[in-house]
């Protein structure tokens, strides 16, 4: 990530030059596309430094959310780019202005070059980390838009058209927006801290209700602390039983919650068969340590 992000800032630094020189908005926008991903994987490399930190007192579930903090400020920042690029596009489509293909062609054909190999490093963590996930759309996005660029550059040789550049633009725009909203919206649903995209709570809360020993389940909650550290809480209703047969229904709720559906924290109350919510007594006699079976 750290090899990455000093790459992408000496091409930005190149490719804003040319576009300047060349008289190129697609170039410019992409320089500008560069320049987010040069802080997005700025950013990510520091959740990703942050997150190794240990939990303590203050922070009892550790840093896991730096990461999706640093996802959604990724998002919002591509969205601000395109913002800015469309302006641009739609200005350059009223006054044209005949840009620099052959330059256009070679610089892009570079940035694909640097943007597919940053993002061939990236795709194997982009799985389980929504954090690199966001530089890796941010990689990909990047590539793409670069190879728009050489079509258009092509074009504009061949038909010496200028007006393809600004159109070229706001293609781009358009694709970093589209690639940005499903980070923002995964992103928004950790904060917010909404069911994991997948999981399907219906079948979650049938499993519980399968186990052996369970009753019935209630206050089923299942959410994302992090990338790859997913939590969940319920309370569970049990006959009337042995402390240590009511553990081992507990256990097996665990189990069977983290293997079938990658839940990675679960927190179970158990309820006796019987008991109010507010009967102390019941709770009290439940949990004796020394409770004969």
């Amino acid at each position: 990530m750290a090899a990455a992000v000093g790459v992408t800032l000496a091409f930005v630094v190149a490719e804003a030059i040319a576009g300047w020189v060349g008289h190129s908005l697609a170039l410019l926008s992409d320089a500008g596309h560069n320049l987010a991903d040069a802080a997005a994987l700025g950013l990510s490399w520091y959740a990703l430094v942050i997150a190794r930190k240990p939990s303590h007192h203050g922070m009892t579930y550790g840093y896991h959310r730096v990461a999706v903090v640093a996802a959604m400020i990724n998002g919002l920042s591509l969205v601000g780019i395109a913002l800015w690029i469309g302006w641009e596009a739609i200005a350059r489509l009223r006054t044209p202005e005949p840009p620099n293909s052959s330059l256009m062609i070679g610089v892009a054909l570079g940035a694909i070059a640097v943007n597919v190999a940053i993002t061939l490093r990236l795709h194997a963590g982009s799985r389980d980390d929504m954090n690199v996930r966001s530089a890796y759309l941010h990689m990909l996005g990047d590539a793409i838009s670069a190879f728009g660029v050489v079509v258009a550059g092509v074009i504009i040789r061949v038909t010496q058209s200028a007006i393809l550049d600004p159109i070229v633009s706001l293609l781009i725009a358009a694709f970093i927006v589209r690639s940005s909203l499903g980070v923002l919206r995964d992103s928004a649903t950790v904060l917010l801290e909404g069911t994991p995209p997948g999981t399907d709570m219906p079948a979650v809360e049938a499993a519980i209700k399968a186990v052996s020993g369970v009753l019935d389940v209630h206050d089923l909650h299942v959410w994302m602390v992090g990338p790859g550290v997913v939590a969940c809480s319920c309370h569970i209703v049990v006959a009337e039983q042995s402390i240590r047969e009511g553990q081992q229904v507990l256990r097996a709720v665990v189990h069977d919650v983290e293997e079938r559906f990658s839940v990675t924290h679960t927190t179970v109350q158990v309820e006796v068969e019987g008991c109010a919510p507010n009967d102390m007594y019941c709770v009290k006699e439940r949990r004796r340590p020394h409770a004969a079976p």
